[in-house]
C-alpha cells in the first residue's frame, strides 16, 4: 500500500505522527506538504492528494487540518474520492467497511497525537466489506457521474 499525506500549518505534528506510524506499519507514503508553520490555504494540500488517490498513483490518502472538515470537503471536489471525516475508532473502521472511504481526514484541535494514530492504524487495516456496501458506493459514484 501506498499512501498520500498532507496536511495545511494546522496539522503539521499529526502528520508527522501519522508518518511516524506508517513508518512502523512499513506503509511507503508522500508527504506532499505543508513544511511550515506560517498559515496556509488547506485545499493547495487537499487536491493534490486527492488527485493522486484518484489518479491511482497512490492507493489511499490522509489529510489533517485544525478540524479535518475543510480538508474532507476540499477532498470530495474530486472526482472518485470519498473522503471520510473520523474523530473516533468507530467511525474509521466503519467508513473503510461500509463507505470504501479512499481518504481520511482528522483535525489536530480534535484529536490528540496517541488517537490519531489509532484512527489511522485501523483505518489502514480495514478492508471494504463489499456486498450490499458496494450497491450504496456505486450510487455513490453514479450521482458523480
Amino acid at each position: 500500500m501506498k499512501v498520500a499525506i498532507g496536511s495545511d500549518h494546522g496539522g503539521m505534528n499529526i502528520k508527522e505522527e501519522l508518518k511516524a506510524l506508517m513508518d512502523e506499519m512499513n506503509i511507503q507514503y508522500e508527504d506532499v506538504g505543508c513544511t511550515c508553520s506560517e498559515s496556509v490555504d488547506y485545499p493547495d494540500y487537499a487536491l493534490p492528494v486527492a488527485q493522486k488517490v484518484a489518479n491511482n498513483e497512490v492507493d489511499r490518502g490522509i489529510l489533517v487540518c485544525g478540524t479535518g472538515i475543510g480538508m474532507s470537503i476540499a477532498a470530495n471536489k474530486v472526482k472518485g474520492i470519498r473522503c471520510a471525516l473520523a474523530h473516533d475508532t468507530f467511525s474509521a473502521k466503519a467508513t473503510r467497511e461500509h463507505n470504501d472511504s479512499n481518504i481520511l481526514a482528522m483535525g489536530e484541535r480534535v484529536v490528540g497525537p496517541g488517537l490519531a494514530r489509532e484512527i489511522a492504524k485501523i483505518w489502514l487495516e480495514t478492508e471494504f466489506e463489499g456486498g450490499r456496501h458496494a450497491i450504496r458506493v456505486d450510487k455513490i459514484t453514479k450521482l458523480e457521474n
